[in-house]
């Protein structure tokens, strides 16, 4: 009797055994170890991406990075491998809250959604004493080929809503929303006498006095070009025909000079000839 029970008690051992093998307790779902962000101080100019770090047994099938943004939404897919997971969030305007989590789907089906974490875009203020008037071309044989040209010597973008430029002391140009100079960049204003939809609103003229300011949302003034005297009115003292640009040489930072090479967006020669009429 005893030999039946004890080959009873071996036989239930050996199929318990064989059904923990077959049960696959090592299926389940990962772990998601950290989700971190670049840059973790956003503005308005930068994706963001987000890096999921991930354990487990199972590998990952699929990595998601699903967003809320004001009042839009989206849902980006992961792309990496082994236990690192990376998603872009677009640029969004400043001042918007965006929340953010990471759903991780294995291959044994388990989906883990790891905590929302959240920031808010925020945009350095503009640093309008890095703004320059930078060349001038009034020579071109119709309207829509003159231009200022401005540019930004520092290392942040500018947005230029509300810049104001003015012509003869008179407003002539606007910024909008969607006007921004980065960082050591170039913003051309393309057109004069509203031959273009956003350019200067006045004429501007290669042989006559004049007088170009730019001034800040404050209506500080920024920095200006004057060639000639007001005299009586601007435009009214004729002067030697320019036939070239006035340009700031070296560029961004120099005197303006005339040049004969114009440099619409690039820049300027780090030389040109003297004008005696420009009061620098």
């Amino acid at each position: 009797m005893k030999k039946i029970q004890l080959a009873l008690l071996l036989l239930a051992t050996m199929v318990l055994a064989t059904s923990c093998v077959e049960d696959k307790v090592y299926e389940g779902p990962s772990k998601i170890e950290s989700v971190s962000m670049m840059p973790e101080a956003p503005t308005s100019f930068d994706d963001v991406v987000v890096t999921a770090v991930v354990s487990g047994l199972q590998s990952v099938k699929t990595a998601t990075l699903n967003y809320k943004a004001g009042s839009n939404s989206g849902s980006v897919p992961m792309s990496g491998n082994g236990n690192t997971w990376m998603g872009t969030i677009p640029a969004q305007p400043d001042g918007t809250k965006v929340t953010y989590t990471v759903t991780i789907v294995n291959d044994a089906d388990f989906t883990t959604v790891s905590p929302e974490k959240e920031y808010t875009v925020g945009d350095k203020p503009s640093d309008f004493t890095k703004l320059v008037l930078n060349e001038l071309y009034a020579a071109a044989d119709a309207d829509e080929g003159k231009y200022i040209e401005l540019y930004n010597n520092g290392d942040d973008p500018i947005k230029l809503k509300d810049v104001v430029i003015k012509k003869d002391e008179t407003e002539s140009w606007r910024g909008l929303a969607e006007d921004v100079i980065m960082g050591h960049s170039y913003y051309t204003i393309v057109g004069a006498k509203g031959t273009t939809p956003h350019g200067l609103s006045s004429g501007f003229s290669n042989k006559k006095s004049v007088l170009i300011e730019i001034y800040d949302p404050n209506n500080n003034l920024i920095d200006k070009f004057q060639r000639g005297e007001k005299e009586d009115a601007w435009g009214n003292q004729s002067l030697a025909k320019v036939t070239g640009s006035w340009s700031r040489c070296p560029n961004g930072t120099g005197k303006f000079m005339i040049t004969d090479q114009t440099t619409l967006g690039a820049k300027n020669p780090d030389t040109g000839v003297e004008d005696p009429t420009v009061v620098q």
